[in-house]
């Protein structure tokens, strides 16, 4: 079992920039040898994977968020970030930090942490 919690949403205008921080932790769970992701749930949509990173550094985005997005993690403190630059009003959403082994998120998620962009 894992225990995620993200922080650093807010409210941003268009072109402005956050940064998320997930702390993942567990009595069994070791972060270092997982990968993980931030997904995205905007209202009335699917939650979407957008930026994953694997356990050796390793980035992949979607489309809509490269050359804006970047995710980074901290082996240390048990933490990944996704920084975000250029904001978009289509980036509003609810963001969640989760594994992401094999292409596919843990059971387990977290609160989420609100990003609204105005424009």
């Amino acid at each position: 079992q894992v225990r995620l919690v993200e922080s650093g949403g807010g409210l941003v205008q268009a072109g402005g920039s956050l940064r998320l921080s997930c702390v993942a932790s567990g009595s069994t769970f070791t972060f270092s040898i997982n990968a993980m992701g931030w997904y995205r749930q905007a209202p009335g949509k699917q939650r979407e994977l957008v930026a994953d990173i694997s356990s050796g550094g390793s980035t992949n985005y979607v489309d809509s968020v490269k050359g804006r997005f970047a995710i980074s993690r901290d082996n240390a403190r048990n933490t990944v970030h996704l920084q975000m630059n250029s904001l978009k009003p289509e980036d509003t959403a609810v963001y969640y930090c989760n594994t992401n082994n094999l292409g596919r998120p843990s059971p387990y998620w977290g609160q989420g942490t609100q990003v609204t962009v105005s424009s």
